[in-house]
């Protein structure tokens, strides 16, 4: 029975930490979780690069929520344009044009490389990474999808089953069409490479051997994270994405660049694609599009598809496509990274202040086998040992060894993201450096503590 709040807010009482947790494990439903196993921290409120728990206790985020607050917690502009457009025009159906949408998607377009002129919006990077297959699909003519182990593309049914993690495994019953590739990762090679230009080409040799053992005819897609997010920011190396985009064109296959973590300045770059050089035929996005202040993601697609939809009904839509609120934070989100040069920040501060400073806490600490990354987008790799390269953690689970590093960097104000045997660096586009060195410092305090 809902309780009526004796307030002239309806808010005001979700305020209170004590209430908020109670009422979170009586009734709030965990992703990903075993639901009597977990006791969520309550955030009351956030600001720039930190939050602040039920405690008020304040923590620098160098997990940018879930890789998603590019601009920050709570940034005027985006904040300011969702509530101008709240008191214009809250909602409307996907069916009818308004300034708004049409606005965002121009913006997007701007940015996105190539003849990626035409926008489809989604409600995130799951249902994106669907509809691109589904273009794909009816496109060619063609139903299998190709994807890699170590990689996401969302919780959704065909997401989830193109996804290479062990997220996949619950509902992975092989009735999706998705087939799965081994993509480059010289530190894990498949391959037995020596060097990254071995790990590219045995790595291409692999791909393209799947593709005709599979039948290059029954292929409507290869789907690529530009950089691998959640399965570890594994930087393809030079001539890879480009070798891919060679194959795809040669038998007809559509490439499909899933940038909904690695997009909109994350890398460095406005997309990560534009590390490679290469335009796919369709670009998913998300997250960082608006900062993820409200939900908001979408397809870019080239020319030769949206032809193909130009007198033929596409056969799928959203009730919240283009949502007015979610694009106005978009429309603010991609003014602000223009007008202040967002991209070119995060650039710098990879190669400034994290690369650097990584690279520093790998001399110092034995469990630190790897780093990698780009801009604001960096892996930690954490093994037991160095030579044999076994990971501090299980693929797939964790280890007293890895709770001990996050509760070290949580206890020390540090708010970090971590999965499986590593710790993803990866703060808000807007951290300065003098947040990212804190940071960074925090997290050598807590290697330190958790080694002993």
């Amino acid at each position: 029975m809902t309780d009526v709040l004796s307030t002239t807010s309806d808010l005001a009482s979700t305020y209170d930490a004590e209430r908020a947790h109670a009422l979170d494990r009586a009734h709030v439903f965990h992703s990903w979780s075993a639901q009597a196993e977990i006791d969520p921290m309550v955030i009351t409120r956030a600001e720039g690069s930190h939050v602040w728990d039920g405690e008020g206790r304040r923590y620098l985020d160098f997990s940018s929520q879930l890789v998603f607050t590019n601009l920050g917690h709570q940034h005027p502009r985006i904040v300011a344009a969702i509530q101008e457009q709240a008191g214009h025009l809250t909602t409307v159906a996907p069916a009818f044009a308004n300034g708004t949408r049409s606005e965002a998607a121009r913006l997007i377009a701007s940015h996105t490389p190539g003849d990626l002129d035409h926008v489809f919006f989604t409600n995130g990077g799951a249902d994106a990474n669907e509809h691109a297959v589904r273009m794909a699909r009816l496109h060619t003519g063609r139903h299998k999808v190709l994807t890699t182990y170590r990689s996401y593309h969302g919780g959704t049914h065909l997401a989830v089953n193109m996804t290479g993690d062990p997220r996949r495994w619950a509902s992975d019953h092989g009735s999706t069409g998705t087939v799965h590739f081994f993509g480059p990762f010289l530190y894990r090679s498949a391959f037995h490479a020596t060097t990254e230009q071995e790990e590219c080409q045995r790595a291409l040799e692999h791909l393209e051997q799947v593709v005709a053992l599979e039948g290059p005819g029954t292929i409507a897609a290869i789907v690529l994270e530009a950089i691998p997010g959640t399965a570890g920011i594994m930087v393809p190396p030079p001539g890879y994405l480009a070798g891919v985009r060679e194959i795809c064109d040669r038998y007809g296959i559509v490439l499909i660049a899933d940038e909904v973590m690695s997009g909109f300045g994350r890398s460095g770059r406005w997309f990560a694609v534009e590390h490679g050089g290469v335009t796919p035929d369709l670009l998913t996005f998300a997250k960082g599009v608006n900062s993820g202040y409200v939900p908001l993601g979408g397809v870019a697609i080239s020319d030769a598809i949206h032809a193909t939809f130009a007198h033929r009904t596409y056969p799928g839509g959203l009730t919240y496509s283009g949502h007015p609120l979610a694009c106005a934070a978009a429309v603010a989100t991609i003014r602000t990274m223009e007008d202040d040069d967002v991209v070119g920040r995060a650039d710098r501060l990879g190669t400034d202040v994290l690369g650097p400073g990584l690279r520093a806490l790998a001399e110092k600490h034995d469990w630190i086998g790897e780093v990698r990354g780009t801009g604001a987008f960096w892996a930690v790799e954490l093994v037991r040992d160095r030579t044999t390269r076994e990971p501090l953690a299980p693929y797939g689970g964790s280890s007293p060894e890895m709770a001990a590093i996050v509760k070290g960097c949580q206890e020390r104000g540090l708010l970090p993201f971590s999965n499986y045997n590593r710790i993803h660096v990866v703060p808000p586009l807007t951290t300065t450096d003098d947040e990212a060195r804190e940071g960074l410092a925090l997290l050598d305090a807590a290697l330190t503590a958790a080694a002993g």
